[in-house]
């Protein structure tokens, strides 16, 4: 039986295996936790590896020179960024331009935010914080609480107290003012939540992140009929949202934040806020914070949509092109290169040269053809035509009768039929044409006199006939249009 104090060191055990407490934990934590804050930023999410490992490198050489040899590592910039990739601190991802940039994950994020705390201002027991507890413990009993009668009463004595307010406005026109030092307490309440929404974003695109990992590893590797892979792994890629807990809580909170009215309505009240004489006592940094709130909001929802996109391209695109046993080899190949790298790299030196490879491996065939393919055709070529160089050429009236637009005949044609504004309807002028006029081509034509002239699209569809020189009709449907029969450069 496992005692008290031995689950309690357990449960430590398994907390301090966590990257964030891992980030905080060692000794070079100050300078991850500097650099990082540094590097990435609310407008800087994400950073191109090559400006990363030149501006982490510029910082070293900044701490170095003013006599902060101590707390400082052995090792390169790039050295130092993969030291962190690899300990889950930065994510390594290739954007849609090829771009291959770095990302602070949710562990990092969350240790940033730890060490702001305990760096800045101690959160106190303030009326503020003991009413958000309130509340949120109101609205959960409220929530969990089926009884009906109960649910009644609690809302008309919120009835009753809204009406006693609304009466209290309405005779005596003031409203109550509330103590700046209250304002002060309610507004770092709200910087203390703010802080943690990146960190809460972050974890929902990598719980999407994994989830999708999960699944192209159990596809790569199963070997169930295509039929039944399918199903199950386009269902999980269309429901992508809901194959998390992370991703469900989201979509639960997407529901109040996700509508952008509500969005531009919390950045009215945030101006108001600031704007009140108050908000002038408040740091700068918090008063940054509160203006950013929103931005905030929108990057971590543009994030998880982001990932919630990519998750469902990449399963999408891996049912698709699913080859068990071709991804078993590539699976087999890239292991073996590994294995071999890590077998050369420990003796190896820099700049020390590598053995081409010689020639290539010898393929593995069963059985070769033993005679060559016989290279005349089954049968011979059918005879060229005769041609008399003496019979007669197409005439010019039958080649431009098969040739581009008559635009002088339509320009007239679609003025004779403007009305008195001098407006003309491009479908109704075309029907109306004569057969010369009305060609596919002369359709085209149509329409771009009508762009020259200036045209306006209305949301009706409009059917034409065409009728080519050989008598064949053709039948479009395009959006209705109108034009202009004045020449605007003579206006």
């Amino acid at each position: 039986m496992i005692t008290r104090a031995e689950a309690a060191y357990l449960g430590a055990v398994r907390a301090f295996q966590n990257p964030m407490l891992d980030l905080l934990h060692k000794r070079h934590a100050p300078l991850v936790v500097s650099l990082l804050s540094v590097l990435f930023t609310a407008e800087r999410p994400t950073v191109p590896v090559a400006d990363a490992h030149t501006e982490v490198g510029d910082a070293l050489d900044q701490l170095r020179a003013a006599g902060h040899q101590d707390g400082l590592p052995v090792g390169s910039a790039r050295d130092l960024c993969r030291q962190w990739a690899d300990a889950g601190w930065l994510v390594r991802q290739v954007l849609d331009d090829d771009v291959e940039v770095y990302r602070l994950s949710a562990h990092a994020v969350g240790a940033l935010e730890v060490a702001g705390r305990a760096g800045g201002a101690r959160a106190r027991v303030s009326q503020s914080r003991v009413r958000t507890v309130l509340d949120a413990v109101g609205r959960l009993a409220h929530d969990a609480d089926p009884d009906v009668l109960v649910r009644m009463a609690r809302l008309d004595a919120e009835i009753r107290r809204l009406q006693d307010e609304l009466a209290r406005l309405q005779r005596t026109g003031t409203v109550e003012p509330v103590d700046d030092e209250e304002l002060l307490e309610q507004a770092e309440n709200v910087v203390h939540l703010v802080r943690e929404l990146p960190a809460d974003f972050a974890r929902v695109a990598e719980s999407i992140k994994a989830m999708q990992r999960d699944v192209v590893s159990a596809l790569r590797q199963d070997e169930r009929p295509t039929g039944e892979i399918l199903r199950e792994y386009l269902a999980r890629g269309e429901h992508v949202m809901e194959s998390t807990v992370e991703g469900r809580a989201f979509s639960g909170a997407l529901r109040l934040i996700g509508d952008p009215q509500r969005l531009d309505e919390i950045a009215d009240q945030l101006d108001v806020v600031l704007r009140h004489r108050f908000a002038q006592r408040l740091p700068a940094a918090q008063r940054t914070e509160l203006s950013e709130v929103v931005r905030r909001i929108e990057q971590g929802l543009d994030q998880v949509f982001t990932a919630q996109r990519e998750a469902s391209y990449v399963i999408t695109g891996q049912v698709r092109h699913h080859d068990p046993l071709r991804d078993r080899q590539v699976d087999e190949l890239l292991r073996e290169v590994m294995t071999g790298l890590q077998t050369w790299l420990p003796d190896a030196r820099r700049g020390q040269a590598v053995d081409p490879l010689r020639r290539l491996p010898v393929a593995e065939v069963e059985h070769l053809r033993q005679t060559a393919g016989d290279l005349r055709p089954p049968q011979a070529p059918a005879a060229l035509p005769d041609w008399a160089d003496d019979e007669p050429d197409v005439s010019t009236d039958e080649a431009r009768a098969w040739g581009g637009p008559h635009y002088a005949e339509l320009d007239a044609h679609l003025a004779a039929h403007a009305d008195e504004s001098g407006t003309a309807d491009v479908a109704r002028a075309f029907n109306a044409a004569p057969d010369a006029l009305r060609r596919p081509v002369d359709l085209l034509g149509l329409l771009e006199i009508a762009h020259q002239r200036g045209m306006t699209e209305t949301d009706e569809l409009a059917f034409v006939d065409a009728v080519r020189p050989d008598g064949s009709r053709r039948r479009f449907a395009f959006g209705a249009v109108t034009t202009t029969t004045k020449d605007p450069a003579h206006e």
